[in-house]
């Protein structure tokens, strides 16, 4: 999400003191003596600082450039990115992190909407790499894997101890080329092995229709078929998402004003793993006449409200909202205001959890820098981190059925009845 220049990720990385000093000075070393060279274009270290000794630091430094057997393996900008990674790290944050320059790239191709990889937004719970949502149509999914999902390995190097950008940057690469994946399904015991072929991920942020019951596949409802249902799907919360909402509800609005009356809208946010704060607050404003969206609380107990921002085209229209535990951050925003508003219902599994907002800094030289600033927190004041939402209206998929859809069955099911 994003609040000006904010935003809310669902990546993790890495790091305190450090770091200041690494990203904001510039550094220059004498590699031929070791005994390292510094000018410091900006001087003045950070007020709240009294004393630093970086001694240790140069002594471990010194010590593995002169004693390090694999000299290869000595790069000076590896290594102040490790440092301030480590630095990042020791907040215990997994959502304040430092981005390199290919690590930062990646971030913002997704948010653009196109990058190469297998198409699934990861995350961490405890220490555990998972799959926070595989986006629909694209390699991951294709090849059976599923939110909640934990990555044991990947080619055949375990995850354990990873950070969320070492195993990002295992599991993207190159269109055609292949990585292998032993994952773990959230209701099993038993090891899979998944191969997937990477290729271009596209990801349009919002599509939808309206149809008749007896025209919507996958759901199995025998009466009422003639009802007419709205359909709108939020894949995320990226650079188009606005302008791509517009586009859409304004010719769902003209055809249903033009006789083709609907009982109620379906928005899913299904797999959605968030994005910005703002496209959160632009989007429910659809259907919300006026009060707050989301409440903004920073550590030192400050809270902001960010309200309505706009005149919406569903005010009244009944709404409900399909969820799952790929359902994160800016989804979760939307979702929480819907219901507390008493605006939708919600239906299908707890969604992930993320309650947490990011500033995001570019750093130069391509790298990137997400801080942690503050939580956000329902119009009723819930926080749903490391909790989720839980749906007023549980349902499970069915894993021996997938050409059925249980959970968009049972939100027509609640508009038509």
């Amino acid at each position: 999400m994003k609040i000006g220049k904010f935003q809310l990720i669902a990546i993790v990385i890495v790091s305190a003191l450090l770091g200041y000093y690494i990203g904001v000075t510039k550094i220059s070393l004498d590699w031929k003596n070791y005994k390292p060279t510094i000018s410091f274009v900006n001087k003045e270290p950070p007020v709240a600082l009294k004393t630093a000794d970086f001694s240790m630091f140069w002594n471990v430094w010194q010590s593995i450039e002169k004693t390090y057997y694999d000299k290869t393996k000595l790069d000076p900008q590896k290594m102040l990115n490790g440092a301030i990674s480590g630095m990042v790290e020791s907040l215990e944050d997994p959502y304040t992190v430092f981005l390199p320059p290919v690590q930062n790239s990646d971030f913002k191709q997704s948010l653009a909407g196109q990058f190469e990889g297998i198409g699934a937004e990861l995350g961490m719970q405890g220490k555990q790499i998972i799959i926070v949502a595989p986006l629909d149509g694209m390699p991951a999914k294709m090849a059976g894997i599923k939110a909640g999902d934990a990555i044991l390995k990947v080619d055949g190097q375990a995850t354990s101890g990873w950070t969320l950008t070492q195993a990002v940057d295992k599991i993207r690469g190159p269109k055609g080329s292949e990585v292998i994946l032993e994952i773990l399904h959230k209701d099993s015991n038993k090891p899979l092995t998944v191969k997937v072929v990477r290729g271009t991920i596209t990801v349009k942020s919002v599509d939808g229709w309206i149809k008749a019951v007896k025209d919507i596949e996958r759901i199995k409802i025998t009466d009422k078929k003639e009802d007419k249902i709205m359909y709108i799907r939020l894949s995320q919360f990226g650079d188009n998402t606005n302008q791509e909402w517009l586009t859409l509800v304004n010719s769902l609005s003209l055809s249903s004003r033009q006789g083709k009356d609907v009982r109620g809208l379906i928005i899913d946010l299904r797999n959605n793993p968030g994005g910005y704060l703002n496209d959160a607050t632009f989007i429910t404003s659809e259907f919300i006449e006026d009060g707050t969206v989301v409440i903004q609380e920073k550590g030192n107990g400050e809270k902001t409200d960010y309200p309505v921002s706009r005149k919406g085209l569903f005010l009244d229209i009944p709404i409900m909202v399909l969820i799952n535990k790929g359902s994160a951050s800016a989804s979760e925003i939307v979702a929480g205001a819907l219901r507390d508003h008493d605006r939708a219902k919600l239906v299908g599994e707890t969604s992930f959890g993320k309650g947490t907002i990011q500033q995001a800094e570019e750093l130069g030289n391509g790298a990137g820098l997400h801080v942690t600033v503050a939580k956000w927190l329902t119009p009723k004041g819930i926080w749903v981190h490391q909790k989720g939402l839980e749906p007023d209206f549980k349902v499970n998929l069915d894993s021996n059925d997938q050409s059925r859809d249980t959970q968009l069955e049972k939100a027509i099911q609640e508009l038509i009845k």
